[in-house]
């Protein structure tokens, strides 16, 4: 198998869109490209690949005589961050024959450690629900981001370890059962949401009843609120009080505000 693919998922803002990571393989002198409008985190993924490649028992690109070109497809979508570490790594074991798996349904996501083991990245809440929409049937990523994304139903979640653990579950040599999928009150425990519970009490704060009235109609009728005035007037205090009288987030709401939280 000279030519392969395998899918991934860049961030775009909050949302995020799929990325196929094609990856070339021909007899030659040795050569590694990164091509797609790749970024330098993206481009510097070489070094770290092949280190990881190398400890968990393959052999790197630095040591075979080939010319490995990796294309990230659509070119022009910047691709950002190092989570594009794990589908580049398999997609070159895949084009090498050193591996042998046929995962067409399945998205790709991880940072590679030079022990081969596997990272926490940002964003997967937001890139996890696309990809189900689009109808990808499973998602394998880092172990420690598998809670964020199992909040997404209808798709299955796998966490791995290290890169072995990955290979062993698509070549189906040990599979890794998925993660069942979170409820609502999964959403809303999650530490990526801030806990609203220790929010201030309104009645507590003495004073200021133009601006308490404010924040009360604000919050019943769902409308913005701005607040303006000089240092230790108790606009922190205020906004805070805020959370406290607000009704509970809608399930919608609830994941929007997680997407924020899981890009930052």
């Amino acid at each position: 198998m000279a030519s392969i693919k395998v899918f991934s998922a860049a961030l775009i803002g909050l949302d995020a869109m799929p990325i196929e990571v094609e990856v070339d393989s021909t007899p030659g002198l040795h050569f590694f490209n990164i091509v797609g409008l790749a970024s330098k985190t993206v481009d510097e993924s070489k070094d770290r690949i092949a280190s990881a490649i190398k400890n968990s028992g393959f052999v790197p690109p630095n040591q075979k005589n080939r010319r490995i070109i990796v294309n990230m497809a659509p070119a022009d979508i910047r691709k950002e961050g190092p989570a594009f570490d794990l589908p580049i790594a398999l997609g070159y074991l895949l084009s090498t024959n050193q591996i042998s798996a046929d995962c067409p349904k399945t998205v790709f996501l991880g940072e590679l450690s030079l022990d081969g083991s596997l990272r926490k990245i940002n964003g997967v809440l937001p890139i996890a629900l696309t990809v189900a929409k689009l109808g990808f049937e499973e998602i394998v990523l880092p172990i420690d981001n598998t809670r964020e994304a199992a909040l997404v139903s209808g798709i299955k979640v796998t966490g791995a370890k290290n890169i072995k653990e990955v290979i062993d579950h698509m070549t189906s040599t040990n599979i890794i059962n998925p993660l069942p999928s979170a409820t609502y009150d999964d959403l809303r425990q999650n530490s990526l949401i801030p806990e609203i519970n220790n929010s201030i009490d309104i009645s507590t704060i003495k004073g200021q009843e133009n601006a308490k009235r404010a924040l009360i109609i604000a919050a019943s009728g769902g409308h913005n609120i701005i607040m303006s005035g000089n240092p230790g007037t108790g606009k922190t205090l205020l906004a805070k009080a805020l959370a406290g009288i607000l009704p509970d987030m809608s399930y919608d709401e609830a994941m929007e505000v997680t997407k924020i939280y899981s890009v930052c």
